[in-house]
């Protein structure tokens, strides 16, 4: 991944304001527990849900089911905004990142976001096995042998939201 170019933009930051580094936005994603999803239903209409990513060679990865409404949307339109952050008003760092979501089928690309999954959540909820280029849970009954589909989110712009000394960085690819 090259490394994004990055400003702030004054008009939505205090005068004190400096921008947030690219290696601190990405520590956010990395570190992020939850995040949230904005899709456009086929009849144009928002969708926003959350759900968990995890942050491996510069892109976000999530996971979603053949059956689940986020899906379908991304079948129609593949341009997502997710969102991670701090839901306080006055701490903390928000961080958005738009981008188009493409489905990955690579069993190797697939085996290192799995690995991501397993050792982000020491495995007890999200221990993936790789078969036919999806993601499939043996272990949890819920979904157990059911495949799924994973998402490669590779950020054409980022922002940055820091809030207390309010500044708003864009990292742009």
């Amino acid at each position: 991944m090259t490394e994004p170019i990055t400003t702030i933009d004054r008009r939505f930051s205090m005068p004190e304001a400096q921008p947030t580094s690219w290696a601190d936005t990405e520590q956010i994603l990395r570190e992020a527990q939850m995040s949230w999803i904005s899709t456009v239903r086929v009849d144009g209409r928002p969708h926003v849900t959350p759900l968990v990513t995890v942050w491996v060679d510069g892109a976000a990865y999530f996971t979603t089911g053949f059956h689940e409404q986020k899906y379908h949307n991304l079948t129609a339109n593949p341009y997502v905004v997710i969102t991670t952050g701090d839901a306080s008003w006055n701490r903390g760092i928000d961080v958005i990142v738009e981008g188009k979501a493409e489905p990955v089928h690579d069993d190797a690309e697939l085996a290192r976001v799995a690995a991501a999954f397993g050792e982000r959540w020491d495995g007890d909820s999200w221990h993936y096995f790789v078969e036919d280029g999806h993601f499939v849970q043996h272990d949890n009954g819920s979904n157990n042998g059911i495949g799924s589909e994973v998402f490669r989110v590779a950020p054409t712009k980022v922002f940055a939201q820091a809030k207390g000394v309010f500044g708003q960085t864009r990292h742009r690819f």
